[in-house]
């Protein structure tokens, strides 16, 4: 007789086809336990916005990009009298890079309106074309009253 029996004899051992989950269960019940504790002790991450009211004053002269609420952009010298210069997209950064100076930065002024997503891709398509110098124009608290002054890159 051989020693390993038959499933279909006498005594034999038949196969379940079962998952037996209650050792998954303790698993899960212990990892729940374990987020339930740790959960409160961890803080969320603090993120400092910069404040409109501690704008810096710019070094030198920048160029100017102006993004309108419908999307044209435009371009100017910040100097008296500069009249902005409407440019496509695409030809932008050649445009300010045939007009920028060493260490002159370029700020961006873009209406209340226009959506983030389109800023970013701007300053975006520039920093590819090796500008670096960027930065957005506010307009303080302190100098509602004068508009001329009052608009200042953010600090980076």
């Amino acid at each position: 007789m051989s020693s390993v029996r038959s499933s279909s004899g006498r005594g034999g051992r038949k196969l379940k086809n079962e998952i037996n989950v209650v050792p998954y269960i303790d698993v899960m019940l212990v990892l729940l336990v374990i987020f339930m504790v740790t959960a409160p002790l961890i803080t969320p991450g603090v993120v400092e916005l910069p404040s409109v009211g501690q704008a810096s004053n710019v070094p030198a002269t920048p160029l100017e990009v102006q993004i309108a609420e419908d999307g044209k952009i435009s371009w100017r010298k910040r100097d008296a009298g500069a009249s902005y210069k409407p440019v496509e997209r695409s030809s932008l950064a050649q445009t300010l890079l045939s007009e920028l100076k060493p260490d002159q930065p370029v700020v961006i002024a873009a209406d209340g309106k226009v959506p983030y997503e389109a800023v970013m891709k701007v300053m975006d398509e520039l920093r590819n074309n090796g500008i670096t110098k960027l930065g957005l124009l506010v307009d303080q608290k302190g100098n509602q009253s004068s508009p001329k002054n009052s608009a200042k890159p953010a600090k980076r």
